[in-house]
């Protein structure tokens, strides 16, 4: 068997991973070292069936969610560097060199996210309240033309507003990251670090921007452990 690696923790109290289930329901615990605790679940320890089942969108799905959880418990609690999918090493000895090895990265990270969580805006293109209607003409290639122009003129204003929305959004959260940006419908996917402690004022922030630029939707999602501020 081997060990798959959920996330890495600091200052982790064994007993808090002892109700948590893992990969395909296996029990969860803490490997400790380095001054820093690795949490772990057992696995099948076969690189061909691993590859396998990663090609599985089934098993996939069900893995990603039963990872994700754990995480997401740890989250709750602690500071937290959450693993890739489909981390795992053959032995303890292997998590605690892991641990030795990454000790200055790790922290440095712990640091970072230590208090905050990440929240998630997807900005879509949404028609303004008063836009004006086609006007009708005999002339069809001027009419297309002018078609082209005003979905052109209503796009870029709205990715301008995407912009502002998420200059304002970042200014105040610690870190902000680009998950994606312009591909439609969607104009941007951001993600945000904020102080959990600044969570219902991060929030009320959206709010507003959703109502300053009525030419945008904006969707919150969170709080989410750190994934899009730990990847190394």
């Amino acid at each position: 068997m081997g060990e798959w690696l959920h996330a890495v923790a600091r200052g982790l109290d064994p007993g808090a991973v002892q109700d948590l289930a893992g990969i395909a329901g296996t029990p969860v615990r803490a490997v400790a070292g380095a001054g820093l605790a690795a949490v772990v679940s057992p696995v099948e320890l076969d690189e061909e069936a691993l590859r396998t089942n990663l090609e599985n969108l089934e098993w996939l799905d069900r893995t990603a969610r039963a990872h994700h959880a754990v995480v997401a418990a740890l989250a709750e609690r602690h500071a937290v560097v959450p693993a890739q999918l489909a981390t795992v090493y053959r032995d303890d000895d292997g998590v605690r060199a892991m641990l030795r090895e990454r000790r200055a990265d790790l922290d440095a990270v712990l640091d970072r996210v230590d208090g905050r969580a990440e929240w998630g805006v997807k900005m879509y293109a949404q028609a303004a309240s008063g836009e004006p209607a086609t006007v009708d003409t005999d002339r069809p290639g001027t009419a297309y033309l002018n078609r082209r122009r005003a979905q052109d003129d209503r796009r870029k204003r709205a990715y301008d507003s995407a912009e502002a929305a998420d200059k304002a959004l970042a200014g105040n959260a610690a870190e902000a990251r680009r998950l994606t940006g312009r591909p439609e419908p969607m104009l941007l996917n951001a993600a945000y670090l904020v102080d959990r402690a600044a969570a219902e004022d991060f929030a009320g922030l959206v709010t507003e921007q959703a109502a300053r630029h009525e030419d945008l939707r904006l969707e919150l999602t969170g709080p989410w452990p750190p994934y899009s501020f730990t990847a190394s």
